[in-house]
């Protein structure tokens, strides 16, 4: 029984494009929706340290919404000034509890 010879053929340079294509977009989509639920949880966290007007509460939720913040930042989610800003205006939130 003869077997059959199997000739590979070099790719175009346009079917290599399309590969990669497809494959960029998958990625870009992957690490969209990771960025958007990341972006999306720190939101609801500096939302829940506004809202709360328990001092001890929001001494303790600042570290790790700041955390967040820089992680995001870090990360080019959000810009570093943006963290930044929001980590100060939620600091003056918190030590305006305090002297309440």
């Amino acid at each position: 029984m003869a077997t059959k010879e199997v000739k590979k053929t070099k790719k175009s340079s346009l079917e290599r494009m399309r590969h990669n294509n497809a494959r960029r977009i998958r990625k870009n989509k992957a690490k969209r929706l990771h960025n958007r639920y990341y972006a999306k949880t720190t939101r609801n966290a500096v939302r829940l340290l506004r809202a709360t007007a328990e001092e001890g509460e929001a001494k303790t939720l600042l570290p790790k919404v700041s955390s967040l913040l820089d992680k995001l930042a870090k990360r080019n989610i959000i810009h570093k000034n943006k963290a930044s800003n929001l980590k100060s205006k939620l600091a003056k939130h918190v030590n305006s509890l305090a002297t309440a």
